[in-house]
């Protein structure tokens, strides 16, 4: 039987992947919806490929969005802002939500999703950071399905007992975990001594994996890898020093889980983000994915080393802000995305973006994130405060 999906920021690299993995099993899968921000004529290309029933973007581009469906005789309805993203979300039509929109904008629609019990497919790391205790919560009470997309934590499930996912929430390791292994490849800047100079180009060219302009410049801060720890904490219900990140420049294993009896479990693969969407689409099935398989042959060096937190100081400020909890994370992922997008606009220095997360989570009181309103209220004082950092700085 044919399963409905949505796909949740359908133009951007994890959009782009899902639709690879889709094709390969037009039986099993039909696409439902489709959600872009601003890059309307790829939209309207995915709306030719997989003929959606609706397509949400900004009211701004809807005109130009429906002009160019009727020139290509396209049936699609065009819903639009934070109501349309969330009317998809939770469709009764709707199996499978693909929840892939970068930032805190994909916090509303994900949440929808979740509260209406769908399988979720979670790519988007800043919703589960921003309201993880709400998020688990709403997943448990609504009986959906939470699974992850990034690789690393598609990896850690994949590697933990099956029977994890209905434990008993403790923070601490069960069914004899002893830890949690978070790799990182390091980022293009692995081996870079003086970051003060490096450009927004530069910080964009990851050296193993093809994504978006902000993940990059996350991955290369590590910033992105201090997003993940608190992802991981809140998806696997552990508390953050059972979670250690492991520097991996080669990202052929995608994370591991050590366990009490000295066994390491690790998943391995090609860095190609088709194999965690297969794994999430399916499982506990598995399904091909347009992926070749691993030749150790030619991959035979794998290397670890511990993160330099002096140089990538944002990882540190990540764990300090998952240990302090509450709206802590909301107001580290909030400044981070004022930082992030001042430097893309090269108004201040690569090493600016912990400056400006740092200052930001010393300037606003953290508070005990109960229900969405607070957690947003901290996320629009945090962006406040960050930006007019960045006025004094730039």
């Amino acid at each position: 039987m044919s399963q409905s999906v949505c796909i949740l920021g359908a133009t951007g690299s994890i959009g782009e992947s899902t639709l690879k993995v889709l094709q390969q099993h037009p039986e099993q899968y039909s696409v439902f919806a489709v959600t872009a921000y601003s890059r309307i004529q790829k939209l309207v290309e995915i709306c030719k490929q997989v003929k959606p029933k609706i397509a949400v973007v900004p009211a701004c581009y809807q005109d130009e969005l429906a002009i160019l469906l009727k020139q290509h005789q396209l049936d699609v309805e065009i819903l639009t802002d934070d109501v349309g993203l969330q009317t998809v979300a939770r469709h009764p039509d709707v199996d499978i939500v693909m929840a892939a929109i970068v930032g805190a904008a994909g916090l509303l629609p994900t949440l929808s999703a979740v509260k209406a019990g769908k399988r979720v497919l979670l790519a988007n790391k800043e919703a589960l950071v921003m309201s993880g205790d709400l998020m688990m919560q709403a997943a448990r009470e609504h009986k959906a399905l939470l699974l992850p997309v990034d690789s690393e934590h598609n990896a850690i499930f994949q590697c933990l007992p099956e029977q994890y996912l209905n434990l008993d929430k403790t923070g601490k390791p069960q069914l004899g975990v002893s830890q949690i292994l978070l790799t990182a490849s390091g980022g293009p800047f692995l081996n870079t001594q003086n970051l003060d100079a490096v450009t927004p180009a530069q910080a964009c060219k990851h050296p193993n994996w093809s994504m978006g302009q902000k993940i990059s410049v996350d991955s290369a801060t590590l910033m992105n890898k201090g997003l993940e720890l608190i992802e991981a904490c809140h998806l696997f219900s552990i508390s953050e020093h059972f979670v250690t990140v492991v520097i991996h420049p080669q990202s052929i294993i995608h994370s591991m889980v050590q366990y009490i009896d000295g066994s390491t479990l690790a998943q391995m693969g090609n860095p190609d983000m088709c194999t965690p969407i297969a794994h999430a689409l399916a499982w506990p099935q598995r399904i091909h994915a347009p992926v070749s398989a691993l030749d150790l042959f030619k991959n035979n060096q794998l290397n670890f080393e511990a993160p330099d937190l002096k140089r990538f100081p944002a990882l540190q400020l990540a764990r300090d802000a998952m240990k302090t909890g509450g709206t802590a994370p909301a107001i580290l992922n909030a400044a981070n995305e004022i930082a992030v997008e001042a430097f893309l606009n090269q108004k201040i220095k690569f090493t600016h973006i912990p400056t400006v997360v740092e200052h930001t989570l010393n300037k606003l009181e953290h508070s005990v994130a109960s229900d969405l309103e607070i957690i947003l209220q901290a996320d629009q004082q945090a962006r406040h405060i960050a930006h007019q950092y960045v006025g004094e700085i730039a």
